[in-house]
């Protein structure tokens, strides 16, 4: 119910407030100020952004929980989709989420007021299987194959010749 009443109301509010700034300053600044408005937010959603993914990025190295990174990252993203949209409402909104304290405020209304009943990542501590035994859909532990012994072709076989003369890289 309150995503269809923020449906109805966000246009209603943009709007008004076209009309209000419009009578205010006139078409051209109106639309001139739309544009910029854009134009700024597109800048700053992509600076802030790769600060976050590198904040992310660090989390996973660090073996630190990504959950505020991702948020963080998300509210950016969120923050981009409203700044490209035409409006004095939703550039306030896009503005007010990339600065740091009122994403943080955000996250932490959020923290509280979700619960996260279960959360599972690769193939954790679970109930064991037999050896051998089938998932439903799998196809088993248990993997049949052929090979050959190819260490003698490295005496037979002339050594490799390079068709480039390198990268500079690597010694030859």
């Amino acid at each position: 119910m309150w995503l269809f009443a923020a449906f109805l109301a966000v246009p209603i509010i943009e709007i008004a407030l076209f009309i209000q700034v419009g009578g205010l300053i006139g078409l051209w600044p109106t639309l001139a100020i739309v544009v910029l408005t854009a134009v700024l937010g597109t800048y700053l959603v992509r600076s802030q952004g790769v600060q976050a993914l590198n904040n992310v990025r660090r989390s996973f190295s660090d073996l630190n929980d990504p959950t505020e990174p991702l948020a963080h990252g998300a509210m950016i993203l969120v923050a981009g989709v409203l700044l490209l949209t035409p409006g004095f409402f939703t550039d306030a909104v896009g503005f007010a989420l990339l600065t740091p304290p009122v994403r943080a405020a955000v996250f932490n209304y959020l923290r509280k007021n979700i619960k996260v009943q279960r959360f599972e990542m690769g193939r954790g501590p679970g109930p064991q299987r037999p050896q051998g035994h089938r998932r439903p859909g799998g196809r088993g532990d248990v993997i049949d194959g052929d090979y050959e012994d190819v260490t003698a072709a490295e005496d037979v076989l002339p050594p490799k010749q390079p068709t480039h003369p390198g990268s500079g890289w690597t010694k030859h």
